[in-house]
This record gives C-alpha cells, structure tokens and sequence, in this order.
C-alpha cells in the first residue's frame, strides 16, 4: 500500500516545528493580525493574589468563610502600604505604579525574580499592543566565538529570543535534534524551532523523561518574552499556535505562570544513547541578552559515558 501524505500548503512548512519566516510565505492570518489584546498587569494582579493565602502572610482568619480563593484586595493593600483605592483601579487597568509600589506588591505577593520583572514589563506598556514584524535574527558574533570555542566536547545550542536555534554545535544537534538536518539553523527559513518541536512533534517530546516539568519552564519563560517584547508578531503567533494546537500549552498557559529559564535538570530517553542526565545551563552576552547560549553537563558517570558517544 502506497502511505498517503498530507502535502503542506504553498509557502508553509511541512513540519509544524520549522517556522517558514521567508519572504512570500505570510498567511492571511499573519496578514490581518496587526494588534493583539495581551496580558495586562490588573490581570496578572489578580491571579498572583488569588495563590497567597491569609496564612501565608501572616494573617488570620478567624474560621470566618471567605469568598475569594487567596487575600482580598483590601488586605493586599493594607500589607503593601497603599490605599484600598489606588491598589483597585491598579487591577481595573486604570493607574500607573511606581517601581517601589510594584516592588511592594512583588513582595507581598511572594513573587520570584522573574515573576517580579514581568510584573515590571506589565506595568510599563498598555494592555493593546500594535504588532510589529521584527527582523530576522543575526547570530551575534561573540555568542558565535563562545559556541565555537567550546567545541564538540560540550553538546550546545544557541536559542533566538522566541526559541529558534540560531546555532548548534554537533554533538547538541546529535543530542537534541539528530533527527533533523544538521544545517538547518544556517538559514532563517529551516531553523528549527524548539517550543514548537516541544509540544508538537512527537518525536521530539518522546526524548524527555521529565516533559511536564519541562513544559512549565517552557511556557513560564515564554509569557517572560511576551512581557519583555508585546509587540513582536512572530512571538504572538508562536504562542497562539502553540495554544491552538497543544491542549497542554493551552492548559499550562492559561494558569499564568511566569518563569526564566537558566539552569535545570534534562531527563533523556535519547533514541540512540538511552537514558541520560544531563543539566542545561544558560549563557548570556550582555550585549545580546536575546540569544541564549544553552550547554548541556552529564550528571553522573554513566551519562558522561554516553556523551561521549555522541
């Protein structure tokens, strides 16, 4: 029997992970979204409120039933030295917020590093962003001298600031993606595409032993992005593709978590190695703070064995 295959439409990529971003290739969706309601700071205000507890800070309750899942607005703004008022009209969208108002809610609300400076961002753009067509990604070169200098004794990949692999080494590409062409990050419209290869290509995903932990940080770092830069369209339709496509994207997203992405640990099932642990760390250029230089270290004897295999 002849196998049957779906051909993708003219100017569209085959595989949902590869972002054709060429010229001719925009759809009519691309075409028509020009702004896009993104998250606001009364939003974000309330889900972080509605997580802390009375407990939590300190105070009690007194066996009393209480109608809201986490502190009422009038014991936020008591804790964070401003006005029941003022605190209200922060989350109807209707004020404006110092940065040491902000740090003070940061604290009350048991905020993290990067749950405090997406609240930054938040506080300092509208709720409407007009989107704009960034240019395509240029390498950086001294993220490029750092890639090259480490070799192929450390598996690396270099990340663009919405997940797309600008560079890999070839041990990172054996180890992340062998089953992509290793020359597919050389040109803008086969780069692959790491959040996309995540939650939607199956193979890819089977290479993780620890996916759902994964998956948070994922969506945590890019609701961070989307708060850094709400104006970028390439990031908006990522994140709306990824919502439309992935139950679990759309689940994990819609609970507003916010998260950067540095250090942790990668449980592999690698398809040619096995099992392997390995943590990946993340290196920044001042200079280029968007792409992320992300190197991979075994965790135990019998992975660094592995890796040399590679």
């Amino acid at each position: 029997m002849v196998p049957i295959v779906e051909r993708a439409p003219s100017g569209a990529s085959p595989l949902p992970w590869v972002h054709l971003t060429g010229a001719g290739t925009a759809t009519p969706r691309e075409a028509t979204l020009d702004r896009m309601e993104t998250e606001t700071l009364g939003v974000f205000l309330k889900t972080r409120r509605a997580r802390v507890t009375p407990k939590d800070v300190g105070l009690r309750s007194y066996g009393t039933v209480r109608r809201v899942p986490g502190l009422r607005r009038e014991e936020l703004a008591q804790l964070a030295g401003v006005s029941v008022g003022y605190y209200t009209r922060l989350e109807q969208d209707q004020g404006t917020a110092s940065p040491q108002v902000l740090d003070s809610l940061a604290r009350v609300l048991r905020l993290d590093a990067a749950e405090t400076a997406h609240l930054h961002n938040l506080a300092h753009r509208s709720g409407l962003s007009r989107l704009n067509r960034p240019e395509t990604e240029v390498l950086a070169p001294r993220v490029l001298t750092l890639l090259t200098s480490l070799g192929e004794s450390v598996p690396a990949i270099v990340l663009g600031r919405r997940g797309d692999v600008l560079a890999w080494n070839r041990t990172g590409h054996a180890l992340i993606a062998e089953h992509l062409d290793y020359a597919a990050p050389e040109s803008p419209e086969t780069r692959p595409s790491i959040p996309r290869m995540f939650f939607l290509d199956p193979l890819h995903r089977d290479l993780y032993r620890n996916w759902d932990e994964l998956a948070r940080i994922h969506i945590g770092y890019l609701r961070l992005t989307s708060g850094r830069y709400p104006d970028d369209a390439k990031l908006a339709e990522l994140i709306g593709e990824l919502t439309m496509h992935s139950p679990e994207f759309a689940t994990i997203w819609a609970t507003g978590e916010v998260a950067d992405c540095t250090t942790g640990p990668m449980d592999l099932r690698h398809p040619t190695l096995g099992d392997v642990e390995v943590d990946y760390q993340v290196w920044l250029q001042p200079d280029s703070p968007d792409h992320r230089l992300e190197v991979y270290t075994p965790r135990n004897e019998a992975s660094r064995d592995a890796l040399r295999l590679l």
